[in-house]
């Protein structure tokens, strides 16, 4: 049997449809029961007993009303089974996606997002038939069969041995058949995950395809990768249909051999007309729950190679949450301007043998704009996730005013920082839909004047819809410099007293970085909130007011812009570069 320990955790937060429908399967078995008896009643009554229709009716009208509960009974089973089902996959999915957003940026590093998108999905339709109906089917394949026998024994000795010894077949053979296909199984959901993962990878990279010259080679790997998943599929319909070949002989023999022996003995008057056609009613029946599990098996299977999968995301580890003791909360009402300050900060990647980051230290005071600067690897964006509770430092405090960031909660130090990415996420939905996400209940208003300090408020009334233009996938229908500057406009209507701008020119032109850079001053002067400017190019860090120079994860130089190049030290060296 495949009975998942987690899966059957999960099942807990829905007992209820799944006893209902477990209830209503047993309540079927046993109308079963009563529609063979009173059939065959019926039938030595009319073609032995000689009968009339006046003396059967009420046998005749009571199996019309068994075979009408029987009916209820499998349809209210079908209801409850399916509810069962809506009810797990709903909390699971919600407590994957939950899952995904503790785990975070840094938790999810190295994941493939068209292969989560899958499991988040497909993973968890796949979990619909185990609860649905392999599940409920595992308790009535063994209570419906025990039942079936208790009345068998005492009316016919050697049909119910029969019964009992054939039985057992039906799961070995599952088993056998089981521990073949799981491999199988298994391979075939990784292949379709795999194949949305490329898939999606495709997409997102077509434009690069396209000017590469690249895109008929990628069509023939993705034809290359359906193939893979298609033999998959194959294989394991192959052995599916193999396993129904299987367990329905079996099934089909063990009631010849019922119906043989019992034919034989009715030949020769060892046992009665009624008894005998009641025990051939039976047979079938007795045999029917263990066939449907035989049915359902690879059903559950796919739901366990998906559930595998599922549960490797649960086990990813979260981000790093209040670890020190504190407040946890933070007092009513919006801060105010905050120093920002990191205290003897160490981390090191797990895995590896050096630090990003060895004893860093520095401040930005209340309003102050300071920039980050360094060679590749010399731990800015190491700094950067800690900032953002990406991640914890090993030692070392890192602090927003008297708020120590392991003191907090999540969201509540979040709610303290803003934060412009080199490649800011703009969601297909309008201008005013994706600036809202810094303040939700921004009104018009609000959201003009902040475009108006980014620079976008002529270009936002020049659009057909205003605010309510969509900016397309990725912000597709937006200029690079127009992206970058609508999610500056959104961390601004965050409110927070430290805004965070990480290489946000990096990818930007000089016309569109020097538009960048006003807009920056613009809403840092509104705000008056404490910047950190992650900057990658001279012109970029000498907006700063001062200039902090990060080496081989240490402080290595902290000053003005034109005292550093006077000092002709590594700020000086770096500037004076190629990069």
């Amino acid at each position: 049997m495949i009975l998942d320990r987690r899966l059957l955790r999960v099942l807990r937060a829905a007992l209820s449809p799944f006893l209902l429908a477990v209830l209503c399967g047993i309540a079927g078995g046993v109308l079963v029961l009563l529609q063979a008896r009173t059939l065959s009643r019926v039938v030595a009554g009319v073609f032995l007993g000689g009968q009339g229709l006046m003396h059967v009716a009420p046998l005749m009208t009571g199996l019309l009303g068994i075979m009408l509960l029987r009916a209820l009974a499998t349809l209210l089973g079908e209801v409850s089974a399916g509810r069962l089902a809506v009810q797990v996959k709903t909390r699971l999915r919600a407590a994957l996606l939950e899952r995904m957003f503790g785990a975070g940026p840094a938790g999810l590093r190295g994941q493939q997002s068209g292969e989560l998108a899958n499991t988040a999905m497909q993973g968890i339709e796949a979990l619909d038939a185990y609860f649905s109906q392999y599940l409920p089917q595992v308790v009535l394949a063994a209570a419906l069969p025990l039942i079936i026998l208790a009345v068998v024994f005492p009316i016919d000795l050697l049909s119910a041995l029969v019964l009992l010894l054939t039985a057992p077949l039906i799961p070995v053979f599952m088993v056998l058949i089981g521990q073949a296909s799981e491999k199988l199984t298994r391979r075939q959901f990784r292949s379709l995950s795999r194949m949305s993962a490329f898939f999606l990878d495709t997409l997102q990279g077509l434009e690069t395809l396209k000017t590469l010259g690249q895109s008929a080679r990628q069509e023939e790997r993705i034809l290359a990768v359906s193939e893979r998943y298609r033999a998959a599929t194959m294989s394991v319909l192959r052995v599916t249909f193999l396993s129904a070949l299987v367990l329905e002989l079996v099934g089909t023999l063990s009631t010849a051999v019922i119906a043989v022996q019992i034919g034989l003995r009715l030949l020769y008057g060892r046992v009665g007309f009624e008894e005998a056609f009641f025990l051939l009613l039976l047979a079938p029946e007795f045999y029917q729950p263990l066939r449907q599990l035989g049915a359902r098996f690879h059903a559950g299977m796919s739901g366990v190679a998906a559930a595998k999968r599922i549960f490797e995301i649960f086990d990813l580890p979260a981000e790093g949450q209040a670890s020190v003791p504190g407040p946890g909360v933070l007092p009513k009402g919006r801060p105010g301007r905050l120093a920002v300050r990191f205290e003897d900060v160490y981390y090191r990647y797990p895995g590896s043998e050096l630090n990003a980051l060895t004893g860093a230290s520095f401040i930005i005071q209340p309003g102050e704009h300071v920039a980050l600067v360094g060679h590749s690897g010399a731990g800015k964006s190491t700094l950067v996730d800690l900032l953002l509770r990406f991640d914890v430092p090993q030692r070392g405090r890192i602090l927003l005013g008297a708020w120590e960031a392991r003191a907090l909660d999540l969201n509540a130090w979040r709610a303290l920082v803003a934060w412009v990415p080199q490649r800011p996420h703009l969601f297909h939905a309008s201008i005013a839909a994706n600036l809202r996400l810094g303040w939700p209940g921004a009104d018009d208003a609000a959201l003009w004047d902040a475009l108006r300090l980014a620079g976008l408020d002529d270009f936002a009334r020049s659009l057909p819809a205003g605010l309510d233009t969509p900016v397309g996938e990725g912000g597709a229908r937006l200029s690079g410099g127009q992206a970058q500057r609508l999610a500056l406009a959104r961390a601004y209507l965050k409110n927070a007293p430290l805004l965070v701008l990480d290489e946000p020119t990096a990818h930007l032109d000089p016309e569109n970085t020097a538009a960048f850079l006003t807009a920056a001053r613009a809403l840092h002067s509104a705000s008056g909130a404490a910047v950190l400017t992650v900057a990658h190019s001279r012109q970029t860090a000498a907006e700063a007011d001062r200039i902090v120079v990060l080496d081989g994860g240490r402080v290595v130089e902290e000053g003005t812009h034109a005292s550093l190049l006077a000092r002709s030290g590594a700020y000086a060296a770096l500037v004076g570069g190629t990069r």
